[in-house]
Order: C-alpha cells, then structure tokens, then sequence
C-alpha cells in the first residue's frame, strides 16, 4: 500500500495536492480522505527507505496545517482555565500503542460527533521503544487520522512520561538527564507540542522535610522544562506538565505540590529570565498504570483520592496559574468513578490499558495472531515474571509490547476486523468525552489555541517535487 520512492508518492498526488510558493492546497478532498492519505500514512511508517519516510511524514504535517488540523500546544486553554474559564472539563489523553492510525481515526470520529476540540493522543518514552513508534512517525499516523476523519481544528500530541529513571539517575545522573533531553528534543521536532517531564522518579520520601523529599524532583524538572523552552519552535509555548508524586506509590498532598513548585521556580530562574513554567501537575491519588491486575484476570478495585484532585487542582489554579491536577492511571477505573474529574476540576485524565483491553479482549483479533504475541511475550519477557504471578497476570501486564514486533500483523489485519474494532473504540471514546465533559470544546480551543506553522521546509528528499 505505501509508495515505494517519493517520485511515485509525488506523481500520485499530483491531481490530490498543489503546491507553490510554499503554499499547500487540496485540490481534491474525496482523493485526499480516501486511498491518499491511507497511502501517504503507511508510506510514514513502513516505506523501506527512510528518505520516503520522511517524504511522507512531510507531507502529512504540511497537509494537515493546510486543512485545520496541525499539531499544537494545550498551553493556552491550561491558563484560561486557571482564570476560571471553561470549568468542569476534564481532557482525555489518549495512550495509542498499538493499531495508532485506526484507533486515532475512531478517536477523531467520536471527537467531531461531540464537537470535541479538547482531546490529547499521547505517547510515553517507554511506549516509544516497545511500540516501535518514534516521535516523527506518531505524529504523521495521528495527523493522518485527523486528516483522513475531517477533523478540522488543532491535534494536540503529547509526550507523556518523559521520565527520568531512576537507577539509572543514580548510576550517571548527566548520562540519564542527557537521555530524556534527548527524547525532548526529538519529540518537539516531530510534533509533540504537549510534554509531561516525570522526575518524580527521584523523590526521596526517607529526607526530613517535604522540600528536601521534592529537591531533585523540582531541580530536574526545571532543567528538563527549560530544555523544552530551548527548542519549543516560534510562537509556540509547549505545554509542560510535573509530576510530584510517582503512580502507584504515596498519595499526594498540597503541601508537596507548593514545596515543588517553590523549588522548581527557583531553579527555573536560575536557567533564564522569563522561562514559562508549567501549566499542569500530575499527583498520585491512589491508581496504578494498567490498574492491579488479580491472579483471575479482573483488576483490583482502588480507592481514589477524590480530594486531593479537588485540593491540589485548587491551589495550582489560584497559586500558580496552571490549569490544575492530572490524573493518572485511571482507564480501567469504574465507569461510575468519571463524573467525579469534571466535579474536581481535574484538568487532564490519562487513560491507556482500557483501550489496548478493548483490542485484546473484544473478540475481535484472530486468535492466530493472538497467539503469536503470547509466544512471543512468554519467551521475550519471561523476566518480568513476578513470583507468585499467575499466566493471566504475566499476560495481562506484559501483552502490551506485543504491539511493537507485530506492529504490521496488526495494520494489516482485514479490513472488516479493523473497522470492527474501531467501532468498538469509538464507543468508548463518546462515553469519555461526554462524561468527562469535553463535548463542545472546540469553540473554546479556537477561541484560545495559536497555531502557527511549524512543518517547516520539506525534506531534501522532496525538494523541488512540491515547488
């Protein structure tokens, strides 16, 4: 399906897409929605060679800031809301590991049927590597779903988890701070105008005082925010987000959030007057990434936080202009637990195993496929067997990198099973958004959001092929 050499990329969409002077114009939209930006989208990830990739990733970006749907920063809406603007709205943020291009194409449906502008697709440094799914690639696939559904307002694309780790901080701490700048720089140039610097990793709850706990949390977090600053494009303010409490460990309290930030402005300072700081904060407040999976396969129930979110989001708002607290964690959560983030004031809600759930457990995969990824898990992470973990469990918590070395099973998986699982996934989106209430956002986004160009120059590979 993809085009094996930018001439014939090119030479396909010459009646599609126009270009002069820099300028992009679609000449055929029925084109473009159809066969077009299917191809372009599988020639961004699996054309052999890389040149064509990045022809196409290109080429995606520039269409999508010519059809409304580029990528941007959540920054603004964050800091109107901490004004008291647009209250009672919780963001989703989306983990696409695995089957990205078709379920962001369901996600951009339930999106357009809500008038939904405020929504994030996301991806953690971690899901980058086990999904096979660089930064540049991500962009283009979730871009060509906006394109491909005709959702014309902006794509908000979102590092998430950027996390310092800590064994290896405290092995070499300029060898790891050097890895996640690294990841920074890279995920910014593909797009990602959203990211969640996690050096929560490095807390200390054993120092006598809540800012000695906080101290290389804060410290990392502001040099890692100024990188952002550093290479954060023209006119464009990065959404940054910090995380003070590592999920799955301590609840959160106000009084670590204030010693944070008074620690991370400081320091924040020190790397350059007028940096902008954060604009959200990611607390713990009780959850589990991929919740607590029991020896039966059902998740174990938890109990949330409630006014910690309530709280924390409180003082963020009013002390420190963010948009307020990020819940974690929370995909496979009750359905009845949601209406409380709106109520909370909740700024952001990430929600990931869920969905991947839906794609394992919807009777919809072939079980020949299914089958090769258990093999596949139980000889390639057989060392991330805990002791006393049942089959279910070890399958349960590790299945999810089955979606990086059987990424073309997946994308090429029929038609009819792919659709039915969009289908699926697009269901459950709508419930999201109308609970969490984000129905109606768009207006407010555009109200908001500046979106300046940003794909930049074409490729060499390109060159004079667009004018």
């Amino acid at each position: 399906m993809y085009f094996a050499s930018t001439e014939e990329m090119i030479g396909a969409l010459s009646g599609v897409l126009s270009f002069s002077n820099g300028d992009c114009a679609i000449l055929d939209e029925d084109a473009l929605r159809g066969d077009g930006i299917d191809r372009l989208v599988h020639t961004a990830v699996f054309a052999e060679e890389e040149s064509v990739r990045d022809g196409a990733r290109w080429l995606i970006r520039r269409v999508a800031e010519t059809d409304g749907c580029p990528p941007a920063s959540i920054h603004e809406f964050y800091v109107a809301r901490s004004t008291g603007a647009y209250p009672n709205v919780t963001v989703p943020a989306i983990n696409l590991r695995g089957m990205t291009y078709d379920m962001a194409r369901a996600l951009f449906r339930a999106a357009a049927a809500n008038d939904a502008g405020a929504v994030i697709c996301e991806i953690a440094r971690s899901e980058i590597g086990y999904t096979r799914q660089r930064p540049a690639e991500y962009t283009a696939v979730v871009l060509g779903a906006a394109i491909k559904e005709s959702f014309h307002s902006p794509v908000f694309i979102q590092g998430d988890h950027f996390q310092v780790k800590a064994k290896n901080f405290f092995a070499d701490p300029d060898q790891e701070i050097a890895a996640v700048k690294d990841i920074i720089v890279e995920g910014v140039a593909g797009g990602f105008f959203n990211i969640d610097v996690d050096a929560s990793t490095l807390v200390d709850l054993d120092q006598p005082t809540v800012s000695e706990q906080q101290y290389n949390n804060s410290h990392r977090c502001a040099e890692l925010t100024a990188k952002v600053r550093e290479v954060e494009p023209e006119g464009v303010i990065v959404s940054v987000g910090g995380e003070i409490g590592e999920v799955g460990g301590k609840n959160s309290t106000v009084e670590e959030f204030r010693a944070f930030m008074d620690g991370f402005n400081q320091e924040l300072a020190a790397h350059g007057e007028g940096l902008v700081g954060l604009s959200k904060i990611s607390i713990q407040t009780g959850t589990a990434h991929g919740g607590v999976p029991l020896p039966d396969g059902t998740i174990a129930d938890v109990q949330l936080d409630l006014e910690a979110l309530e709280s924390i989001s409180r003082v963020a708002r009013d002390e420190y202009g963010q948009g307020g607290a990020v819940q974690h964690g929370a995909s496979t959560l009750p359905e009845s637990a949601f209406g409380h983030f709106p109520r909370t004031e909740t700024t952001e809600i990430h929600l990931a195993t869920g969905f991947q759930n839906q794609v394992y457990d919807g009777g919809h995969l072939p079980k020949d496929l299914v089958d090769k990824v258990h093999d596949w898990l139980r000889e390639n992470c057989a060392g991330e067997r805990k002791e006393g973990d049942s089959e279910t469990q070890f399958l349960y918590k590790t299945r999810k990198k089955g979606f990086g070395p059987f990424k073309a099973e997946f994308w090429g998986l029929p038609e009819s099973v792919r659709e039915a699982i969009g289908k699926d996934l697009e269901e459950k989106f709508d419930f999201y958004m109308k609970i969490l209430r984000v129905e109606g956002t768009r207006k407010a986004i555009a109200e908001c959001v500046t979106v300046p160009p940003t794909a930049g120059p074409p490729p060499e590979s390109l060159g004079s092929l667009v004018g």
